[in-house]
């Protein structure tokens, strides 16, 4: 049974940079694209970036430039480097990979 625990969320002044992690209890780790979603109080949850297995990358476009996500197979780990920090990028970040989502980490952007 997979299971999914996020880290490093916390209140950052706009501007400021976080890094999230999440650790994967999958089997296979390495032959899984994991990605990282955000959902905003009273918003849908939408896609922030994606790693596939070939280490592929996919961002939304208002993170392009300033997100930046990783994986690391040996630890079954994948980072989210976020950068240049706005307030609309508050929101709970969930890691999500083989169909299994953590619980969340809460992100806040504010001074």
């Amino acid at each position: 049974q997979a299971q999914l625990m996020e880290s490093g969320g916390g209140l950052v002044q706009p501007g400021g940079s976080l890094t999230l992690t999440c650790v994967a209890a999958i089997d296979d780790f390495r032959n899984y694209a994991m990605g990282w979603y955000r959902q905003a109080p009273g918003q849908e949850r939408e896609m922030v970036a994606v790693i596939g297995r070939e280490e592929s990358r996919t961002y939304r476009d208002s993170v392009k430039g300033r997100f930046a996500i990783s994986r690391d197979n040996a630890k079954k780990t994948v980072y989210l480097q976020m950068n240049s920090l706005r307030s609309e990028d508050t929101a709970v970040y969930y890691c999500t990979g083989n169909g299994q989502w953590g619980q969340g980490t809460q992100v806040t952007v504010s001074s």
